[in-house]
């Protein structure tokens, strides 16, 4: 696209030029969605994994670089620190054997992953946040090898103009500052991705944001940072402050942060790119030669390159996405609420989860979002975030309940429900919901055991750091048996 990354130097010019074509990119989008182009099939999905490297002493490994030499595998690819990897699950309909077909063939992708990480001294493990990693790990020496991570580092620090600060108070409290957006790679999270239709892409985001208090609560996965516990799942509160690009004015004045839950229930899924364009400005002003509007004009599929890069630096916790496959241009709702792991079963439970549940809401003749209000969804969000399986939300109808009692009573008959509309084989709707139903039975998702099992190791002696690095080797090898987290062994 346009500029060469490795010598790009945005001027006043490129950011204007930038911001007109995405306001062309945007009116292309608009006519599109007057015109009915898009892909009307749904139900197609996809997973990214993001995973983390460690060393034989359960230390993060800086070599992503090595590993994806040895894998070879183009469904890998580097994330922001170079500890970290991502693979992009080849899409997939999860109706009948398709969830089965995911855990054979992740689990055999990611056997073999191990084994070539082997060969650079590293393992892979599937968690929300190394609890092992420290300060000097999540430095701007340690971002991976692509001009284009270092290029956004360069222009969210610029436009920042001071250091990014953390102060995340949880169990205990972390402060901490940084003048880069490394700390950004400590969270590694799972994306879901479900492919719908226009006219049904906000009833299928609204659900998505209804639900995810109570989604990050069950699975939360990530207690630890930098020796202190803090959040269930933490990974939220890292990934807003860390990424801040706005200064204590800018807040003051109501300026929406870049990671965002978003303000209000929408209509079309236009709402969103455009909201995207009206509030934020541009981050990578990187052109593309495209015309999308000519393009559009001359009866082809316009790729929309500025919007869609524009779009990829507003994290919204469930992002509207634009792709065009074979031709013909789709939407998504990507949810990346969740974090990594603990086991790859616990993952396909949780997709599960929300696959089923969104699709239940979104067919229900009275919406959940109309009785809901969106600040209530948003603290929902933070709640569960803060409390994990302690968490208590607000539901319609029900009014303030445990989050283990609101899923098991009403979210997961629904999650029944829509898995039956997605036709999915009842012998794996039944062994994936069961273990969300076990997980908040026995209110025990990754974020409890971990916390477990660091006070047990404690007990025995071990200090913060020691029993850190114990419970992470017993976590890891834990992670390869693929029983679910409920089932572990306690410390």
């Amino acid at each position: 696209m346009g500029k060469d990354l490795a010598s790009a130097a945005f001027g006043p010019e490129d950011r204007v030029q930038y911001r007109r074509k995405v306001l062309r990119c945007l009116d292309a989008l608009g006519e599109m969605l007057d015109d009915d182009v898009f892909e009307t099939c749904d139900g197609m999905t996809g997973l990214e994994i993001e995973l983390n490297l460690v060393d034989a002493r359960a230390r993060p490994a800086m070599r992503n670089a090595e590993v994806l030499a040895y894998l070879a595998d183009p469904t890998f690819q580097t994330e922001l620190g170079q500890f970290n990897l991502e693979l992009n699950t080849p899409p997939r309909r999860i109706g009948g054997d398709g969830f089965g077909d995911y855990e054979r063939e992740i689990g055999e992708t990611l056997r073999r992953a191990g084994e070539r990480a082997a060969k650079a001294d590293s393992g892979l493990v599937m968690i929300g946040m190394l609890p092992t990693l420290a300060p000097d790990d999540l430095v701007l020496a340690n971002l991976s090898a692509n001009q284009r991570y270092r290029l956004l580092n360069d222009e969210m620090a610029g436009a920042r103009g001071e250091q990014f600060h953390l102060d995340i108070r949880g169990v205990e409290r972390l402060q901490s500052a940084s003048d880069s957006i490394a700390p950004e790679a400590a969270c590694t999270s799972v994306q879901f991705h479900l492919q719908v239709p226009p006219d049904r892409f906000a009833r299928f985001w609204n659900a998505s944001q209804a639900i995810a208090g109570a989604q990050v609560a069950i699975g939360a996965n990530s207690p630890y940072l930098h020796g202190r516990r803090l959040w269930a799942e933490t990974r939220i509160a890292l990934f807003e402050q860390a990424t801040d690009t706005r200064p204590d004015e800018l807040k003051a004045q109501g300026v929406r942060p870049r990671v965002w839950f978003g303000e209000r229930w929408i209509t079309s899924v236009f709402d969103l790119f455009e909201e995207n364009v009206r509030f934020f400005p541009p981050l990578l002003p990187i052109l593309d030669e495209e015309d999308p509007v000519a393009v559009l004009r001359a009866g082809g599929i316009p790729r929309l390159g500025e919007l869609r890069l524009h779009n990829g630096t507003v994290y919204r916790w469930n992002r509207p996405v634009y792709d065009v496959t074979n031709g013909r241009p789709h939407l998504r709702v990507e949810n990346r609420v969740l974090p990594s792991g603990p086991t790859l079963v616990d993952l396909l439970a949780n997709a599960a989860f929300y696959f089923g549940v969104i699709r239940q809401l979104a067919e229900e003749e009275r919406p959940v979002w109309s009785q809901l209000s969106f600040a209530m969804a948003e603290e929902n969000f933070h709640i569960g975030a803060r409390r994990g399986m302690e968490a208590t939300v607000v539901w319609p109808a029900v009014g303030e309940v445990p989050v283990t009692g609101l899923v098991r009573a009403v979210l997961l008959p629904k999650a029944y429900a829509g898995l039956d509309r997605f036709g999915v084989d009842p012998a794996h709707r039944d062994r994936l919901l069961g273990i969300i139903e076990e997980r908040c039975r026995l209110a025990r998702n990754g974020a409890g055991w971990q916390a477990e099992a660091v006070q047990a190791a404690e007990r025995r002696g071990l200090d913060r750091p020691a029993a850190l690095r114990d419970m992470l080797l017993r976590y890891r090898a834990l992670q390869q048996t693929n029983e679910p987290v409920h089932t572990w062994p306690p410390g």
